[in-house]
């Protein structure tokens, strides 16, 4: 293995406590950076069984976790990114706990399509 290859700046806000309550913005690769999670067809992203199975995963999480919430979220061919909150009250999207903030819409809609639209939230330090 290429030590330099792996060897990237941190992101992290250096004394930053990681495990307080906040929003917390992740993306995560798949190894090798596989395309295992679908294709993009004209534009769009077309999750195939495991880009539904992450997405699937991805809604199941506050049930899982108490006082873990999930926001916006995205499968792409060799990568998620979500937005995690810590501490969260309802355990779920923001208001009903069923809100996609992203597309604006109840429901599962159309999870992992397109681009997002809108800021995602950030934490103010």
């Amino acid at each position: 293995m290429n030590n330099q290859k792996h060897n990237r700046r941190s992101i992290r806000l250096k004394g930053y406590d990681y495990s307080q309550a906040g929003a917390y913005f992740v993306t995560i690769c798949t190894q090798n950076r596989d395309c295992l999670f679908g294709e993009i067809i004209e534009g769009e992203m077309v999750l195939n069984d495991a880009g539904k199975m992450v997405q699937t995963i991805w809604d199941q999480i506050p049930p899982h976790y108490p006082g873990i919430g999930i926001d916006a979220f995205i499968a792409m061919p060799n990568h998620i990114h979500g937005i995690v909150i810590v501490g969260a009250a309802t355990g779920g999207r923001p208001g009903s706990g069923n809100y996609d903030s992203v597309h604006g819409q109840h429901g599962h809609g159309q999870h992992g399509h397109g681009q997002p639209q809108g800021v995602a939230p950030t934490l103010s330090l």
